[in-house]
């Protein structure tokens, strides 16, 4: 008789995860967040309410990963660096706008900012995998641009990181128009001109 081999219990519990980040993330993009329930996510996953429970302490937990999960977020935040600051962050900015425009990702960032308001524990989950990472290396590209003679030599780089990206959360929060690559390249430039650096020339269309 044919030796069997016994399941990996490593290998099933990822496949219960990532089943269950795939459920949650298509469940709030077809009902939102505040009709998602736990059930109908373990419905979906093919998994039992106590799995997502030993994973994830809330709902918003759950939402906040599988959000991490399909923009591939954690662990790979990084800003190009090729020498035009101003180039590098409309490389970032406009991928941006991207994704705050499409409704499925609009709708699903919505819910989690409104979560974290009443949720500290997601909002020190939301701080430190994401927000605070990315803010980091925002201030490492922007430290280069300055010691590279890009940025007045005094720029606040804290500051410096608010003006490259409060802006366009500002315009996407209270829905003031269109996230276009125009758009974000207008805010860099001005963003860069505030900081004393003289914005490039010839910005791209849209």
């Amino acid at each position: 008789m044919a030796s069997r081999t016994a399941p990996d219990p490593a290998r099933r519990s990822e496949r219960a995860r990532a089943a269950v980040l795939t459920a949650a993330a298509e469940l709030v993009a077809e009902v939102g967040y505040g009709k998602l329930t736990i059930e109908a996510i373990a419905a979906r996953a093919g998994v039992g309410k106590q799995t997502i429970y030993r994973w994830w302490p809330s709902k918003g937990a759950v939402v906040f990963d599988a959000f991490l999960a399909v923009n591939q977020h954690e662990g790979g935040l990084a800003l190009p660096d090729t020498g035009d600051l101003a180039a590098d962050l409309r490389a970032v900015l406009r991928p941006t706008s991207d994704e705050l425009t499409d409704p499925r990702a609009d709708r699903t960032y919505r819910a989690i900012i409104a979560e974290l308001l009443n949720d500290p524990v997601l909002h020190s989950e939301y701080r430190t995998r994401l927000l605070d990472p990315l803010l980091e290396v925002t201030r490492d590209r922007l430290r280069a641009a300055r010691e590279a003679g890009q940025l007045a030599p005094d720029a606040d780089l804290d500051l410096a990181v608010e003006l490259v990206y409060g802006p366009l959360y500002y315009r996407w929060q209270y829905r003031l128009g269109p996230l276009t690559h125009e758009h974000a390249d207008r805010l860099v430039d001005a963003a860069l001109r505030a900081l004393n650096h003289p914005a490039a020339s010839g910005t791209s269309d849209a």
